[in-house]
């Protein structure tokens, strides 16, 4: 399969009367699937788009979205999809720095409309999805107007696929370029790997609830799609939904970012359901607190499998297998896993880059052909990611243990440095999330006359619980050194976050570093 639009052509030839996608009860089968997306990528080139030019899309997920990716695909057309939560500032900085030919609108996004469109070239093609909006358009008259022969253009398999842009929570977003070879070079290699957990059978059937605007998303459908699973695609996570389908749609696979795990573990019926047919819950993304996962695996029973990676590339680098995740608890469930099939794993000095030995903690790189092309328009910031041996800095903090293991630390961006000690809030929040009172919490650094920065927990607490800081110390310092340990909680009712379920730290930190020319001290 060289490229993404071979997927639908492959299964369309051996298993056609098959569901590939089923969304709000309507399915799709793989040879419908096949005929839609052929008609997208005439409709495409009949809208004027030539190989490498860019389309995007906007919205939440639906099934017209993958038939759009695979469209795309199969024309040589980039795909450009953009967060639906994303300000319309940032919106508008997407499709301008992409130059996007073709605009595709979600209906939660038709209020936007106007505003989205001021700064684009006149020439910019806008269609409605669904039921459609006054004045526009309709996706599926502009699809079916179109023949449903199958393009046959060439499409190298380094050519870009996707362009999906960095949560920005730094700075400037930047177009991530990610190759057909990138998607799916390292799905192969893993199918070939042997790995129970990676071996999806006939009667699978996958979930996609992560926006498809971000790398978890859109990578977990491809997943399934590349095995030939039907997969259930919704609009957006809703954990009694999620239950729903686990219960009466047979869902048998599925990823969660761990904010979303937490969520399907407050929902009042999630010990009452029959999981027999859920055979793994992958989850990633962002860290996870031991005691969340003890819950969960005690909970749904399943086959659980971390997954590390970034849009850099093309999603999951290292995995911890089913097989590490033990009830009781143990070293290795802290551990982010090894590294997958054909994905190399080092731990760096952040100055010297010199690779580091076991156990010491330094900057994760990786080097493998799920590496992303580079960044759209940007050969610097392309340069300061990726050396000329092809090594990818990844910005987090990591070690290696004696057996291959990788443990994350935490983002370099996000540590703190108190009294010269460096603390990693991944690892403060992980000791504080067993207490009682706490539902949610994330950890910063703020300003401190004397050691520079000290440590302090945001926390959510539980419905009804008492919220005592003091006790909450008390409890993190019998799990971690006193240094460690926050100097501080504030409680909120809640914690901002980021398209993916990510916590925005950086709007956390705002309030205490603001007037500050420097965000460290």
């Amino acid at each position: 399969m060289p490229s993404l639009g071979d997927i639908a052509r492959y299964h369309a030839r051996h298993r056609a009367e098959r569901i590939a996608i089923s969304f709000e009860h309507r399915e799709t089968s793989w040879g419908e699937l096949d005929r839609a997306s052929n008609r997208v990528a005439n409709a495409l080139t009949a809208s004027g788009c030539r190989p490498a030019d860019r389309i995007a899309f906007i919205g939440k997920g639906t099934d017209e979205f993958f038939e759009l990716m695979f469209g795309a695909a199969k024309a040589g057309v980039v795909l450009v999809p953009v967060q639906w939560r994303l300000a319309l500032p940032e919106m508008q900085q997407i499709l301008l720095d992409a130059e996007v030919r073709v605009l595709f609108v979600g209906t939660d996004q038709f209020d936007k409309l106007d505003v989205l469109r001021q700064p684009l070239s006149s020439d910019v093609t806008v269609i409605a999805m669904e039921q459609g909006h006054a004045g526009l358009p309709r996706y599926a008259q502009w699809r079916d107007a179109a023949s449903s022969s199958d393009v046959q253009a060439p499409v190298e398999p380094a050519s870009v696929a996707i362009q999906l842009y960095t949560s920005g929570t730094t700075g400037v977003p930047k177009g991530v370029m990610l190759s057909h070879r990138n998607i799916l070079d390292g799905r192969r290699e893993g199918m070939r790997a042997g790995m129970e957990w990676n071996e999806w059978l006939d009667d699978d059937v996958n979930l996609v609830a992560l926006p498809v605007g971000h790398v978890g998303g859109i990578a977990w459908g491809i997943v399934g799609f590349f095995s030939g699973a039907k997969t259930i695609v919704m609009r957006e996570f809703n954990p009694a939904q999620v239950l729903d389908a686990v219960e009466h749609e047979g869902v048998s696979r599925l990823f969660v970012v761990p904010t979303a795990l937490h969520q399907l573990l407050l929902q009042p019926r999630v010990r009452q359901i029959d999981y027999r047919r859920l055979r793994h819950i992958l989850y990633g993304a962002s860290p996870i607190a031991l005691d969340l996962l003890r819950e969960a695996t005690q909970v749904f029973g399943c086959g659980f499998c971390q997954q590390y990676g970034m849009t850099e590339t093309a999603g999951t680098i290292v995995f911890l297998p089913p097989e590490d995740h033990v009830a009781a608890g143990s070293q290795r469930m802290r551990a982010a896993g090894k590294a997958m099939p054909g994905v190399e794993i080092r731990v760096v000095d952040a100055h010297s880059r010199e690779p580091l030995a076991a156990g010491q903690v330094g900057e994760v790189e990786t080097r493998s052909v799920a590496n992303m092309v580079g960044y759209w328009r940007w050969p610097a910031a392309t340069a300061q990611t990726i050396d000329d041996a092809g090594w990818l800095r990844t910005g987090d903090a990591g070690y290696l243990d004696e057996d291959g293991y990788l443990y994350i630390h935490d983002r370099f961006k996000d540590m703190i440095v108190s009294g010269a000690e460096n603390v990693y809030p991944a690892e403060v929040e992980n000791a504080i999330y067993g207490h009682p009172a706490v539902q949610e919490v994330a950890v910063i650094g703020v300003p401190d006359e004397k050691w520079g920065e000290t440590v302090k927990a945001i926390v959510v607490p539980k419905e009804g619980a008492t919220t005592d800081a003091a006790d909450i110390i008390a409890f993190s310092r019998t799990r971690i050194a006193a240094f460690k340990a926050p100097k501080s909680v504030e409680f909120v009712a809640a914690l901002p976050k980021g398209p993916s379920g990510k916590i925005l730290r950086r709007v956390l930190r705002e309030p205490y570093w603001k007037g500050r020319e420097r965000r460290v001290n």
